[in-house]
């Protein structure tokens, strides 16, 4: 068999001939012909050995979770007509509230990130919700600017645990041959929650109910949703790598020697070493011994249904509240943004949410006028077409990448590269400023049916797959690194889209909607054309990147050490 790189984003999945890997190795667990990356353990409460009633029922709940919070973070423009009529909030005050929204989502991200690790992912999902419910509430009860502006930075904070902790929990539970697939699922609960919510405030503003329904419906949903986490929602946060043993040695994963050391049969490190394998046995007193092996005996046992539901999930060896380790990783965590593949990623997905917001708009200030003066549920409407492509793209850019990625490992002889999945960008290229072109343009000299409505499933289907594709990218190149990347994917996301929120209403005023949708349609494919460095350049980047990665894992891991 030829040698593979032992390079992160590297493996192999089949033989030289495309045929299952090592037939007769009964160390390798594997789906038909597939060698399951990363290898489960024997542990009995190891996520990856979930039955899969139990595995597609906590992953509809963090999906439903994703869909929620998109939704009320995308509702708070149906309200805008009637503030402005009630309060007299300017439209840019709103804009203001946008941009709130944007640094919300990304920065809290980013600040919460140390907390999945030290106590667990449920308390980032309550915490989630109760941040959805009191901007709910504000914004169900603003009376002034200030108030319009200030609830979305606690409806920004909600979406948060949607960015990054979600990703996690469903790469906890899947192997990496179903991660396009499972990204795929995530990215069409994020459209659903994008263009439904606005749908559904849109109909609820032009109703018999009051605009401040929509905050209303918005609370009493995220309790709700708090009560079923509370209950329904099981940690999935496993030590792996406390496990992960061959025959007295640490397995090598996804090519990464996990301990720092040049073999590749993986040592143990020397702290491990001298902690329990030293030549002299030491002196340990019988109390201390005997809570240990009590400790390590419950943590071999299935865990019963109240420790799979505590709030709180500790690390292994938290240090107190563990305050220090909080900001040791906190500042550990922005050593991601020396890595390329994350900042592709972050632009690809902070592109999609600057562009959502010139659409919609345009959708909101021309659309109410002639030649096709809509009411607030027919504008709500032309979220329609965009969930339509949304879900064309999220299928494209999930399913079918993950086929291809397969396809793609036979033909280069068993060797799956990270690399591979970005191929099925380039249709998006074509595809997505298309629609920006069509509906801008359409906009522009008002166009009916069906030319803008057209251009709208385009932009959704560029939605759909640009984010799923350009993710599973980064998860394929770093796959033990998931809540870090996607932390640093929400930070230059939300801030690309912050920047482009500020901007879009003076830019459209300045030049015009046909002028402003020919330009950011040409951005737009400049942006998806970054792939092309990426292919090109993306495996001497993972190379040139190993052992930072490497350290990375080594450091981060040794916090809870």
């Amino acid at each position: 068999m030829d040698y593979v790189e032992e390079l992160p984003g590297t493996h192999r999945i089949f033989d030289a001939d495309g045929k299952p890997l090592h037939p007769g190795d009964p160390s390798l667990k594997r789906h038909g012909d597939i060698v399951l990356v990363p290898q489960p353990t024997d542990h009995p409460n190891d996520p990856l050995h979930w039955s899969m009633s139990r595995k597609i029922w906590h992953s509809f709940l963090v999906c439903f979770v994703t869909a929620l919070t998109a939704a009320t973070s995308n509702d708070a423009g149906a309200a805008q007509y009637n503030e402005n009529l009630e309060l007299g909030i300017s439209y840019g005050s709103f804009n203001t509230g946008a941009g709130i929204l944007f640094a919300g989502i990304g920065y809290w991200t980013l600040l919460s990130s140390p907390a999945v690790y030290l106590y667990g992912r449920r308390i980032l999902y309550l915490v989630g919700m109760t941040w959805g419910f009191i901007g709910g509430i504000w914004f169900a009860r603003g009376k002034d600017t200030s108030d319009a502006i200030w609830n979305q930075l606690f409806v920004g904070a909600s979406e948060s645990v949607a960015e990054a902790t979600v990703q996690l929990s469903l790469m906890d539970l899947w192997f990496q041959h179903q991660r396009g697939s499972v990204l795929g699922v995530y990215v069409l609960a994020t459209s659903i929650g994008t263009y439904l919510g606005p749908l559904i405030a849109s109909y609820i503003a032009d109703s018999s109910l009051d605009w401040r329904w929509i905050g209303y419906l918005g609370a009493i949903i995220s309790g709700s949703t708090f009560l079923v986490l509370l209950f329904g929602l099981e940690e999935t946060a496993f030590h792996r790598n406390r496990y992960l043993t061959n025959h007295g040695d640490r397995y090598l994963i996804d090519g990464v020697n996990r301990n720092g050391t040049a073999s590749a049969e993986g040592a143990l490190p020397d702290k491990e070493k001298a902690a329990g394998q030293s030549s002299e046995p030491r002196s340990v007193s019988p109390h201390r011994a005997s809570v240990a092996e009590e400790r390590l005996a419950a943590e071999d046992r299935p865990k019963s249904y109240w420790r799979r539901i505590a709030i709180i999930t500790p690390a292994p060896n938290l240090r107190g509240f563990g305050f220090k380790q909080y900001f040791q990783r906190l500042f550990h965590t922005l050593r991601i943004f020396t890595f390329p593949a994350v900042w592709y990623s972050g632009l690809q997905w902070g592109a999609q949410d600057a562009w959502l917001t010139f659409y919609l708009t345009v959708e909101e200030d021309n659309w109410y006028g002639p030649p096709w003066n809509y009411s607030d549920a027919a504008d709500g409407l032309m979220n329609v077409p965009c969930l339509i492509g949304a879900v064309i793209g999220a299928t494209y850019g999930g399913w079918l990448s993950d086929k291809f990625m397969l396809w793609m490992a036979r033909r280069n002889g068993g060797v799956s590269e990270a690399e591979h999945r970005l191929w099925m960008m380039f249709p998006c290229a074509a595809i997505f400023p298309t629609g920006l072109w069509l509906f801008g343009i359409g906009t522009s000299y008002g166009w009916r049916w069906p030319a803008p409505y057209v251009g709208l499933g385009f932009i959704g289907f560029g939605w759909g797959c640009a984010g799923d594709l350009s993710m599973a990218y980064l998860m394929d190149a770093y796959p033990d690194m998931v809540l870090e990347g996607m932390v640093g994917v929400a930070t230059i996301n939300n801030s690309l889209a912050l920047v482009f929120t500020f901007t879009a209403s003076d830019w459209i005023e300045a030049s015009g909607v046909r002028n402003t949708f020919i330009a950011i349609g040409v951005l737009a494919f400049v942006f998806i054309m970054t792939t092309l460095p990426m292919m090109i350049w993306g495996k001497t980047s993972r190379r040139w990147t190993r052992e930072r990665y490497q350290r990375f894992l080594e450091i981060r891991d040794g916090f809870e050490s």
